[in-house]
């Protein structure tokens, strides 16, 4: 695997780096993206996230977002566009976030480009066409997990999950946190961490887990993550206030789940099906539990199995009623060390650009 892969440790966040020494001094990005919150929206928060560090770290970060407000015939009118940006930027690197965006940064000159991709891109097969449709002429592609590489047939791609602000998800006072949302301390509160109306998310499944438990008298209280105009600060407010964050996406969609990885940034116990990268995220996370999926999977009774197992976990997590250990344990995860390992892998690509150019030119072929 190469270097580029992030290795959980838990180590203690190292010191910030003076301004001469940021690791990405002089490094000019440009990164195409249709994932941008716009409007108190939260799609692609992790790819602003991103772009925040890379800057802390001292690189020069231009941000194209691609689709969205113009629709999705800007997937192929955006071309000339990027083209042009990227002809005026003298950029060292374009970093294109998703696979949906690749067949309008194909044409756009002479320039090291990496691929992020990000779950639907490769699970969704219509996305998964296109993906490939337009990832032709670029050779560095980085995932978020093992499982969305193998998925990809590139088994040992790099791999670079995306982190979390540890500033805005830091523990805090519980008391205050939960009379805030109007929760007494022994109101036993279960987060879903959807848009309940998001089919991917699974708010049925997260609905009758929750009749399961009052069924067996444990009077559960449901509390939603996500609400319209809602800032990051009251998002961690909302993790404070929850004993469990109940995550119960579909089989096959997910990559990474920003919402677990906060979760655990807050010492909130995570009980989740088996999706994207959770099982490596909460490994060592106690208490916290993924669920696997029952086979057959696809008929009701797999479905009811799921239910009751994933009830019987949150069940066992609010018999323990403590934090998780899931700040220390992932540590590595604060985006200071993620925007690090991006920064380190962007080098190599461009290194590696450069070294096929000169030799390219050697041999007295013009680069594209």
């Amino acid at each position: 695997m190469s270097s580029a892969s992030a290795q959980p440790t838990s180590e203690p966040a190292a010191t910030a780096p003076t301004d001469d020494a940021l690791p990405g001094r002089g490094l000019r990005v440009l990164a195409v993206t249709n994932m941008w919150p716009v409007g108190g929206s939260f799609r692609g928060v992790f790819v602003e996230e991103q772009v925040q560090a890379l800057r802390k770290l001292g690189a020069h970060v231009d941000v194209e977002v691609v689709a969205q407000a113009r629709g999705r015939r800007d997937y192929l009118l955006a071309a000339p566009r990027i083209r042009r940006r990227v002809r005026e930027g003298n950029y060292d690197i374009v970093h294109i976030h998703h696979g949906m965006c690749a067949l309008a940064c194909r044409f756009m000159g002479d320039v090291p480009r990496v691929l992020g991709l990000y779950g639907h891109d490769i699970n969704w097969h219509w996305q998964r066409w296109i993906t490939k449709l337009g990832w032709g002429p670029i050779p560095d592609r980085l995932y978020l997990t093992k499982r969305m590489a193998a998925a990809a047939g590139e088994p040992d791609g790099p791999i670079i999950p995306n982190g979390v602000d540890f500033e805005v998800f830091a523990p805090g006072d519980r008391d205050a946190a939960r009379a805030r949302f109007g929760f007494s301390p022994q109101d036993k509160v279960i987060l879903f961490g959807g848009v309940p109306s998001n089919w991917v998310k699974g708010y049925d499944v997260f609905s009758d887990v929750l009749a399961a438990l009052r069924e067996r008298g444990l009077p559960v209280k449901e509390f939603v993550l996500p609400e319209p105009g809602q800032d990051r600060h009251q998002t961690a407010a909302k993790f404070q206030a929850a004993d469990v964050l109940l995550f119960t996406s579909r089989k096959g969609f997910e990559g990474s789940p920003t919402v677990v990885k906060e979760a655990t940034a807050m010492n909130l116990p995570v009980v989740t099906t088996d999706v994207g990268d959770v099982a490596e995220i909460l490994s060592g996370v106690h208490p916290s539990a993924v669920v696997g999926w029952p086979e057959p999977w696809g008929t009701p009774e797999a479905r009811a199995k799921l239910v009751a197992d994933l009830a019987d976990q949150v069940g066992k997590v609010l018999a323990v009623g403590t934090r998780s250990n899931g700040r220390e344990q992932n540590a590595w995860l604060a985006w200071d060390r993620i925007g690090a390992k991006i920064i380190e892998y962007y080098r190599e690509v461009i290194e590696r650009y450069a070294s096929g150019r000169a030799s390219r030119g050697s041999r007295g072929v013009s680069a594209r």
